[in-house]
């Protein structure tokens, strides 16, 4: 098994609160950030631009994503222009479709045109990559962003799809695959393995890299100590 510091998938934290986003910035192996609106609201943020500005000034030499939150596509537009001026580390997370299933993707050529980084979410299918990839500026630095944990959710193995996708983005040179709402620890050496360029990773989740090459012999009895204390601890008799 490789180390983690022989990976070559590049890890991005994914959250929202300010301690934990800076925590994880200070690690070497942290290689970018990303957020949204679900996580931002999850930690009570309820002035959006007040905090993306507030954590651009600690981060400023790692790739941070931002997203829009509009259903129109004008006003993606303009949230997109504006996010995009916060920084030159900012991409910037476009959805792949609004709510009403309408596809993103004359505003992503759009966007690309005007040498905007992007950052296109919530892919879960071949056909929404292959579409993405057609619609971006080959030349400029972008990210496409599948959602593979969700995709297992649904009783799919990811890996084959994420592999497929690997080769569709090989057509535009400067965009980045994504493995996105990883489910476990292994999905990172998955993304490495199949040649994924980025996995984005909670906090939760990156905690666990300390146990990659752990014994398991070892951890076996850790469980099973575990499981021991905490019955003595609550004082169970049978």
């Amino acid at each position: 098994m490789k180390k983690v510091e022989e990976l070559k998938v590049k890890i991005f934290a994914d959250g929202a609160d300010k301690v934990g986003m800076l925590e994880m910035y200070a690690k070497p192996y942290i290689k970018g950030l990303t957020t949204n609106p679900t996580l931002m609201k999850k930690v009570g943020i309820t002035d959006y631009r007040a905090f993306c500005k507030d954590i651009l000034t600690s981060i400023k030499d790692k790739p941070l994503s931002f997203e829009v939150f509009s259903d129109d596509f004008a006003e993606m537009e303009r949230q997109a222009m504006e996010i995009a001026s916060w920084g030159e580390n900012v991409y910037v997370k476009i959805p792949v479709t609004n709510t009403k299933q309408e596809t993103c993707y004359p505003l992503v050529k759009k966007l690309a045109a005007k040498k905007v980084k992007l950052n296109v979410t919530a892919i879960m299918t071949l056909t929404q990559v292959r579409d993405v990839v057609a619609s971006l500026n080959p030349n400029v630095p972008s990210y496409v962003s599948v959602f593979a944990g969700r995709i297992a959710d649904t009783g799919h193995d990811p890996v084959p799809l994420m592999a497929a996708a690997v080769e569709q983005l090989k057509v535009a040179p400067a965009a980045e695959l994504i493995w996105a709402s990883p489910r476990e620890l292994l999905n990172i050496f998955q993304a490495d393995q199949i040649g994924c360029q980025v996995i984005t990773v909670t906090n939760d989740i990156l905690k666990k890299l300390s146990l990659v090459g752990y014994d398991l012999d070892e951890y076996s009895l850790d469980t099973v100590k575990m499981f021991y204390n905490d019955a003595i601890a609550a004082d169970f008799r049978l």
